[in-house]
């Protein structure tokens, strides 16, 4: 199938931070794929057909041996190429310039780059005060840079902050537009897609019509299993694919005992009620719950919960008869971690992470129609399918369930303490309107029980701890700065209304040193 929309190719040279710049570029609503830089060959350049390429930064010197470069092709494709600090010294380097380590003019942190020379287009909007500021993070530097470029901005240690072969369409600089830390670096790419001609095509109508194409090419007449869990993930992948497909179309949820206050009823009432999609309602908590009782160590929990799930869904899924499909709800960023730079694992052992070797030991296909999204364009398209806000901004809810935040042995007496503390908390933080400001919020339940007061009597119960964090992706986190106020009155709530609770308190780890979740 013929692309419908222009594509945008970055390649990638290992940068911690090659994802910002799609995310930018996507904001811009531009489609753009990244692409290792092993991956690029000139044969790759040709079907790709970019309308324009960006060069990421990357941890590597173009000085040393054998390190990572553009493909030849590159240069005479004809497309406005972007190179970005490693992209930059690529660039230089490959077209005739000169790259120096050392000699003092490296650069980590902030700095303020100086206009230098004429208007440059991908500049427009900049330095109409002055100096901008950027962010640098580089050891090497551009010593000479290749004919036909000039330079149109410099910093303290980078007298080629900026430099354009207009010519050409080659742009390339030191910074790293794409950080927070260079507040108009937003804009730049902006200037740049605009200048290569992007139409900003790339939008969740366009999206859902050709995922719709996709998934009809990709399945014909055959039968999907989907693992609904009720994420957001999995639930718009439901929508998506039963808009494709309708009735080949079979969801298998697990319930595994270990999820929040109504949320097994919730997920069943919204796929089975809502949009009439064939469900199967896997209560088998029973199962999980016996075969927990009593196990404390976090891992035995995760490996036990994971071969119970895949046992439990084999089962089911097959009840379903002839399904040659298993449906996942992949995202871009797995996708680019399973290809990386470094040499993670292949694309394969990622894409099963999700259901657990499931569709080897199965024999299915799979279909992952949100695998070029990133989280927030997946919520973009709930919404565009019209799947209701409360679960479109869902935070994130683990595999494991309730089990990792219920440190020591589980029992179903300390679960139920668990789901009205946590629902407690969720319902303090929606009142206040603070739950989209929010990440992850929830409640653990303390392996230890404390002396309080109630009235005129002594108890002796449960501590808990609450875990509130703001994160963009999950990788880092802090936590979420409540008033004194909040925490006081939530703290009174839950020991007012929770039965087996009397003491409260707030986990302010971040993420490093701490994780997320507690187990």
């Amino acid at each position: 199938m013929t692309q419908a929309h222009d594509r945008l190719l970055i390649i990638d040279f290992g940068s911690q931070v090659t994802q910002l710049i799609a995310r930018r570029l996507r904001e811009l609503n531009v489609y753009c794929e990244i692409h290792p830089y092993q991956k690029v060959t000139d044969a790759f350049l040709k079907d790709f057909a970019p309308r324009a390429v960006i060069l990421s930064g990357g941890p590597d010197s173009v000085t040393r041996e054998g390190s990572p470069r553009a493909p030849d092709a590159l240069w005479t494709l004809g497309v406005p190429v972007l190179g970005i600090c490693y992209g930059q010294q690529v660039m230089m380097q490959q077209l005739g310039g000169r790259v120096e380590s050392g000699h003092g003019t490296a650069e980590f942190g902030r700095a303020f780059v100086t206009p230098a020379a004429a208007r440059l287009p991908i500049l427009d909007g900049w330095f109409a005060a002055g100096n901008e500021q950027v962010w640098m993070s580089h050891g090497d530097h551009v010593s000479a840079i290749a004919p036909g470029f000039q330079v149109y901005g410099t910093s303290p240690n980078a007298p080629f902050a900026i430099t354009a072969d207009t010519a050409r369409d080659f742009y390339a600089v030191q910074f790293h537009p794409e950080v927070h830390h260079t507040p108009k670096g937003a804009k730049l790419y902006e200037n740049f897609v605009r200048l290569a001609g992007f139409t900003g095509d790339w939008t969740m109508g366009a999206y859902r019509e050709e995922a719709i194409r996709k998934i009809r090419e990709q399945v014909g007449g055959g039968k999907v299993i989907c693992g609904l869990s009720g994420g957001v993930d999995s639930s718009v992948a439901a929508v998506l694919i039963h808009e494709a497909i309708g009735d080949q179309l079979t969801c298998v949820f697990v319930d595994h005992g270990l999820l929040r206050q109504g949320e097994a009823e919730q997920v069943v009432g919204m796929f089975r009620d809502t949009y009439n999609i064939p469900l199967i309602h896997a209560d088998e908590s029973d199962l999980f719950l016996t075969a927990l009782e009593g196990v404390s160590d976090p891992e035995v929990k995760r490996k036990t919960i994971g071969r119970l799930f895949v046992e439990v869904f084999e089962k089911h899924a097959k009840s379903v008869g002839g399904a040659q499909f298993l449906a996942q709800g992949t995202l871009y960023p797995d996708v680019i971690e399973s290809v990386s730079f470094s040499g993670g694992p292949s694309v394969t052992i990622k894409s099963h992470h999700n259901v657990g070797g499931l569709p080897e030991k199965m024999g299915m296909k799979l279909v992952e129609p949100l695998r070029e999204l990133f989280k927030d364009e997946v919520r973009a398209l709930g919404r565009e399918l019209g799947l209701p806000p409360a679960f479109i901004g869902r935070h994130p809810f683990p595999g494991p369930g309730l089990a990792i935040r219920c440190p020591g042995a589980i029992t179903r007496d300390k679960l139920d303490i668990l789901r009205q503390a946590d629902a407690v908390f969720i319902d303090q933080i929606r009142r206040h309107g603070l739950y989209d400001e929010i990440w992850q919020a929830f409640v653990a339940l303390l392996p230890v029980r404390t002396v309080g007061v109630m009235g005129d009597g002594r108890t002796y119960d449960y501590a808990c701890a609450l875990r509130a964090v703001t994160s963009v992706d999950g990788m880092t986190a802090d936590y979420y700065p409540f008033s004194h106020d909040f925490l006081g009155e939530t703290a009174t709530r839950i020991i007012n209304e929770v039965r087996g609770i009397n003491r409260v308190t707030y986990d302010i780890t971040s993420k490093p040193p701490g994780t997320i979740e507690w187990e």
